[in-house]
C-alpha cells in the first residue's frame, strides 16, 4: 500500500510546485467536466519522457529543461502521440477534440485541448495509455474537477481508463426538460400576453378548457416535428409570426365575443407558437438517448406553465367582473376592460412585430 500512497504525494507535489517539478515515469493530468458535457483535459509530462514517447530532441538534460523553440518545432509530433493514446468518450464514441495547445513547462510541456460531449448519450470516460504503454512501472494521476467536488483517480498499464460521469437516470433527465419547459413559457411574454388576450372574453370553464387543450394540441404538433428536425422554420419566420398572431387575437376581441369558437384560433396560431418553442428547445438540445421522453417532459412543462397563467388570469377577471357589477347578481364581463388590455396586448405585440421584422 506505500507506493500507491507515494505516487498521491507525488502528484500533490506536482500540483503545488512550480513548474520544473515533473517526475520521470509520472503523468499527471488534471480533468474538469462542466455541465454541458465538455471536458477540459491538462496534461503534465517530463521532457524526457516526451522525448522517448514522441521521438523528439526537446529536453536538455545539463539544463534538466526543456527547449521552447525545440517544444514548437516538435508540436505536431508531441500531438500525433497525444491523439493515438489520448481520448475522450461518451457512450462509446469519441467525444470531439478542440485545438490542443502544447506549451514548454520547465522541464516538460504541458498538453491542454477540451473535448465536446453534449450531443453524444451515455457515460463520459476519460481513456490515456500516455507513456503507460511504453512503461509498464509507469503511472498516471488524474484528478477530477466537477463543480465544486474533486476527485482523483490512478491509471497504470492495467487501468487506461475513469469514468468522469454516468448517464443521467430517465427520471432526472425528464424532471430537467419538465423544468425546462415550465420556465420557458413564464418566461416567453409573447406566449403570456397571447394565453391572456384569447381567453380575455371568457367566463365559462368549457370554452377555456377548449382554447387550452387545442392551443397544446398544435404547437406540441409543431414543437416536436421541429425538435426531431422534421419540419424547420427559420427563426426570421416564426418570430414575427408570434408576434403577428398576437395583434391579430387582441384586434379580434374588438369585433367578437364568440369564445366558444376560439379554439380554432388557438389551433391555428398555436401550430405557430410551437415553432417558437422548438426554438428554446434547440438552444439546449435533446439527449441521443432519451428523445421521446425529453421531448414529452418538455411538452408537459409548458402545458403546466399555461394552466397556471390561465389559472391566474381568470380569477383575477372575474374578480374585475364583480367589482364593477356591484352587486348585481349576474355579473358581466366589462367591455371597457376587455379593450383596454386588449390595446394595451396588441400595442405590445405591434412593436414585438415591427422589431422582430427589423432585427432580420
Amino acid at each position: 500500500m506505500r507506493w500507491p500512497r507515494l505516487l498521491w504525494l507525488q502528484a500533490l507535489l506536482w500540483f503545488c510546485l512550480p513548474a520544473e517539478a515533473h517526475q520521470i515515469n509520472l503523468v499527471t493530468a488534471r480533468l474538469a467536466l462542466t455541465g454541458e458535457r465538455m471536458v477540459s483535459v491538462e496534461l503534465g509530462l517530463k521532457g524526457s519522457d516526451v522525448d522517448r514517447l514522441a521521438g523528439t530532441k526537446t529536453y536538455d538534460v545539463r539544463q534538466d529543461a526543456v527547449d521552447p523553440a525545440a517544444v514548437d518545432a516538435a508540436r505536431a509530433a508531441i500531438l500525433a502521440y497525444l491523439a493515438t493514446h489520448l481520448a475522450v468518450t461518451a457512450g462509446g464514441t469519441a467525444c470531439a477534440p478542440g485545438d490542443a495547445a502544447i506549451l514548454p513547462d520547465g522541464d516538460g510541456i504541458i498538453y491542454r485541448n477540451s473535448f465536446a460531449c453534449a450531443n453524444l448519450a451515455g457515460d463520459i470516460v476519460y481513456h490515456s495509455t500516455v507513456l503507460t504503454e511504453r512503461d509498464k512501472t509507469a503511472r498516471q494521476v488524474v484528478l477530477i474537477a466537477q463543480g465544486q467536488s474533486e476527485t482523483q483517480a490512478l491509471l497504470d498499464a492495467g487501468t487506461t481508463a475513469v469514468t468522469l460521469s454516468t448517464a443521467p437516470p430517465l427520471f432526472s433527465t425528464m424532471q430537467r426538460y419538465l423544468l425546462t419547459g415550465i420556465e420557458h413559457i413564464f418566461l416567453g411574454y409573447d406566449h403570456i400576453a397571447f394565453l391572456i388576450a384569447v381567453v380575455l372574453w371568457a367566463r365559462r370553464l368549457v370554452p377555456v378548457i377548449k382554447i387550452v387543450t387545442a392551443f397544446t394540441v398544435a404547437h406540441s404538433l409543431t414543437l416536436s416535428l421541429a425538435a426531431l428536425d422534421v419540419l424547420v422554420i427559420p427563426s426570421r419566420i416564426v418570430e414575427p409570426a408570434i408576434a403577428a398572431s398576437i395583434v391579430f387575437v387582441a384586434a379580434e376581441n374588438f369585433f367578437s365575443r364568440d369564445i366558444d369558437r376560439r379554439w380554432r384560433v388557438a389551433f391555428l396560431f398555436g401550430l405557430i407558437h410551437g415553432f417558437g418553442f422548438a426554438g428554446a428547445l434547440r438552444e439546449i438540445g435533446l439527449p441521443p438517448d432519451a428523445i421521446v421522453p425529453a421531448l414529452a417532459a418538455f411538452n408537459i412543462g409548458v402545458e403546466i406553465g399555461q394552466i397556471a397563467i390561465v389559472a391566474v388570469a381568470l380569477p383575477v377577471l372575474g374578480l374585475l367582473d364583480r367589482l364593477i357589477a356591484r352587486g348585481r347578481d349576474e355579473p358581466a364581463r366589462a367591455a371597457a376592460i376587455v379593450y383596454t388590455m386588449s390595446a394595451a396586448i396588441g400595442l405590445l405585440g405591434g412593436y414585438w412585430l415591427l422589431t422582430r421584422m427589423f432585427e432580420v
